[in-house]
């Protein structure tokens, strides 16, 4: 009852007036991230400790060049293989045990961490950052539990552990930006897997990272341009002028240079708003597909993308389609507009189609990406003098039969005809999440 007196005081003040609540708080961010996750969770539901298990999150029925997702700490210390590589790359070693990825359960565990995480703090001060990592705001809860940033994310981490059988690493710092530096370059790598860095100690343990790019928020690219203006290090991306970094990187530039100082002025509870919401689809295809394939594949994703239009009740005014060439031959992308927000089956296949005809014919594609885009809401369907409302009507009919039986008896239930085809990936996809097995 204390417990939740308490939070529901924060909560009901902060509603009022949020300066006065956060002026009594010590600011804190921790970054929880569960270490080695598909492999984890596999060795967890074993009961066998991941440190001396050599198990690897991988598909033993598909071919050498599939990815392996995970593998087990034992795996990195010892033979030194990498989080994610090739199941090529594996070593030949006796007692190797390979788990078959199954993402629904991976889900499942994840969820269940969310929970750990809201039995301590609110939904709003919990950013969800990846299936395995998140980032929570600690500072308003520390005087209510009456302990220090470590001891709280310790008493998370250890929840964790006795509920799920996960190994949980952490960063903290008094900004999201230092606790994430935090959880890379110390909290990840040794027990006991917890780290602190605050704004203050940015010469000493931000300086002292040899390479840009280990820096979080600093991709390949931003090194690179850096490097050719003669920034090689963080140390002297902290001591260059900002004016330079402003002229070549624009806002970006004073950004870098504040958080090379350990600045960031983030905040948790205010998360980026999405300025155009949209819908994707995409998939990597198991062999090269010639051009006259392709189409039967970008019908299928329309069909299942127009099934998630309908299930958000949207309407969509913005087509986008984007493949990827086979043997390196480059990509195309291009979109379009319709003349009205729509979720007509007719008007988005053959939007996707007439994209697809301008696609260079002589290539083959080993991707294919899908996206409705400028969204609105169904509240109203503006109609023109081009439209046949009476088909339209009847195919949101249709549509509406369809979704039923296929939300009882599962995507499968309802194909087309040509999905049967030896080429078609339909059935394939339904049976995957994020590309591997569910």
């Amino acid at each position: 009852m204390k417990l939740f007196f308490s939070l529901y005081f924060v909560k009901s003040a902060r509603k009022e007036n949020v300066h006065i609540v956060y002026s009594h708080m010590k600011k804190a961010i921790a970054v929880i991230d569960l270490k080695s996750f598909y492999s984890s969770v596999e060795c967890a539901c074993r009961h066998l400790d991941m440190f001396e298990t050599p198990l690897v999150c991988c598909d033993p029925y598909r071919s050498d060049s599939s990815v392996v997702m995970s593998v087990t700490p034992y795996l990195k210390k010892v033979y030194g293989v990498p989080n994610v590589c090739r199941k090529r790359d594996l070593p030949k070693i006796k007692g190797m045990i390979y788990a078959r990825p199954r993402m629904s359960y991976y889900l499942k565990m994840a969820t269940e961490v969310i929970r750990i995480f809201r039995n301590y703090v609110a939904e709003e001060d919990i950013h969800v950052y990846s299936i395995d990592e998140s980032f929570l705001n600690i500072g308003p809860y520390l005087s209510l539990y009456q302990c220090t940033a470590d001891e709280l994310v310790e008493r998370i981490k250890k929840d964790i552990h006795e509920e799920l059988g996960l190994v949980a690493t952490a960063g903290i710092g008094d900004s999201m930006f230092m606790a994430k530096c935090a959880l890379d370059q110390e909290g990840k790598k040794c027990p006991p897997y917890i780290a602190t860095w605050k704004q203050k100690d940015y010469e000493e343990k931000l300086w002292s990272i040899p390479k840009l790019h280990q820096i979080w928020g600093i991709a390949n690219g931003i090194e690179s341009h850096l490097k050719r203006i003669g920034i090689r290090t963080p140390k002297e991306l902290g001591e260059a002028s900002v004016t330079l970094l402003e002229s070549e990187f624009g806002v970006i530039g004073r950004q870098l240079h504040d958080l090379m100082h350990g600045i960031d002025e983030s905040d948790l509870r205010s998360p980026y708003q999405v300025k155009e919401k949209s819908l994707h689809l995409g998939q990597t295809l198991i062999r090269d597909y010639s051009y006259e394939e392709c189409f039967l594949l970008i019908k299928e994703m329309s069909d299942d993308l127009r099934r998630r239009l309908r299930k958000e009740k949207m309407l969509a005014r913005k087509v986008f389609l984007g493949v990827a060439f086979a043997k390196g031959k480059g990509s195309y992308a291009k979109e379009c507009r319709l003349l009205s927000p729509t979720k007509d089956k007719i008007k988005i296949e053959t939007a996707f189609l007439s994209l697809l005809e301008e696609v260079p014919h002589e290539y083959q594609v080993r991707q294919i990406f899908l996206s409705l885009g400028d969204l609105s809401r169904e509240s109203y369907l503006q109609g023109n003098f081009f439209d046949d409302l009476e088909r339209e009507k009847e195919q949101e009919h249709l549509d509406e039969k369809m979704d039923e039986i296929i939300g009882r008896y599962g995507e499968d239930a309802l194909m087309r005809c040509s999905s049967l085809k030896d080429y078609s990936t339909a059935k394939l996809r339904h049976a995957q999440i994020g590309g591997h097995r569910r």
